[in-house]
């Protein structure tokens, strides 16, 4: 049996005395000590050093990336067998490369449908994705569970098409004005698509006190809406309305179809495109729809431009956002609030606040109102628990 100061001497290692000085006796100790802080550091993800970050890694990958012939395609939908990708009209399953999988970002999903990818092929139809491009916008959620990642929808996107409907479901405008927000800060442009217009229509069976509500609803929607500067199309697959404007819309951009389930995103992009793509009903005791697109897909136009197909939602939560932003995505509130007399005013209780005025003499949508409302105490909540 070895006797402690033998055990000692046989774990040593031979070097001069000003390397055992500095290191130590177990240099992989001090290895380990720096790749334990490496972990814990989280300067990557302050908003200061996220860009500089960002740019370090772009610059890393392209440098390695110079050396070999890549080719450059574009996501257009994501699986389980693999991520496929449009390269010249061929569609190539890949893969990501070991070295993406090691980037520790915030964003759920590294790659997402609308991007644009570096891969080589190594097979017929089978390839390896070793850069992501830069985005120029993006359309993400914040993650359903944790709420401190981002869910990435799509990118490289002109617009978002923010789809609803009337009565089944029922028009909720609390989840466009949601859109709207994330629509701005990731750098596009909203379109508001209300479909199902044939069943506000009278001799429909549907329960009168629902038809008057909803009716109303939209009209005051359709009026919220203008004075916010947001463009609204209604439309019905049923009878064909609205349909050449949305198309017209549509022409040589790249669009995302997204909202929840049940409103006939899909039934939608079949009569514009002539496609097939398989819809779904709406289950009669919740008035809520059923998972029928379960993959983001982009989708060539014959008339010019993409659009991507997204499966619907049940909740939409705005990424990355802070209370005192929400004020600047309602145009309509953020002009009258510089007639309040408190600078700092929130619009809830303050005396002499504008915008109350306004809402109670009938100046300002009370949809809008509450949508206001209820993002800045969420956002309120959200930022208590963390």
């Amino acid at each position: 049996m070895k006797k402690p100061d033998e055990e000692e001497r046989s774990r040593r290692w031979i070097g001069c005395p000003v390397e055992e000085e500095y290191l130590g006796q177990n240099r992989k100790e001090g290895k380990k000590q720096r790749k334990m802080a490496m972990a814990k550091d989280r300067s990557k993800y302050k908003k200061t050093d996220h860009e500089k970050y960002r740019k370090s890694l772009e610059r890393d990958q392209e440098a390695k990336l110079s050396k070999q012939d890549w080719l450059e395609g574009r996501v257009l939908s994501i699986m389980p067998q693999g991520i496929l990708v449009d390269w010249q009209g061929k569609k190539v399953s890949c893969v990501l490369k070991g070295l993406l999988k090691k980037d520790k970002t915030r964003a759920k999903n590294l790659v997402a449908v609308g991007d644009f990818v570096l891969f080589e092929e190594t097979a017929e139809g089978e390839g390896i994705i070793g850069h992501v491009k830069p985005r120029r916008s993006v359309l993400s959620r914040a993650d359903n569970l944790s709420r401190r990642n981002e869910q990435l929808i799509a990118v490289n996107i002109d617009q978002v098409i923010i789809t609803v409907s009337v009565v089944n479901p029922p028009l909720k405008t609390s989840i466009i004005d949601r859109y709207i927000i994330a629509t701005s800060k990731g750098g596009m442009e909203p379109l508001i698509v209300i479909n199902k217009m044939d069943l506000l229509e009278e001799g429909t069976e549907i329960d009168p006190l629902l038809l008057e509500q909803q009716t109303l609803i939209f009209a005051e929607a359709v009026q919220a809406y203008k004075q916010a500067g947001a463009p609204l199309i209604a439309v019905s697959t049923e009878q064909g309305t609205g349909l050449d404007e949305l198309k017209e819309a549509m022409r040589d951009k790249s669009s995302v179809f997204s909202g929840p389930s049940g409103v006939g995103k899909s039934s939608l992009i079949n009569a514009v495109t002539g496609l097939q793509l398989r819809v779904g009903e709406v289950v009669e005791k919740t008035k809520k729809g059923s998972h029928t697109t379960t993959t983001t897909q982009l989708i060539p136009l014959e008339f010019g431009g993409w659009c991507v197909d997204t499966p619907g939602i049940k909740s939409f939560g705005v990424w990355d956002l802070q209370p005192e932003e929400i004020e600047s995505y309602f145009p309509e509130i953020h002009e009258l609030g510089a007639q309040c007399k408190f600078a700092d005013c929130t619009h809830t209780q303050e005396d002499q606040c504008a915008v109350i005025q306004a809402l109670e003499e009938e100046k300002l949508s009370p949809l809008r109102y509450e949508s206001y409302q209820a993002l800045r105490e969420g956002i309120q909540e959200e930022h208590v628990r963390r």
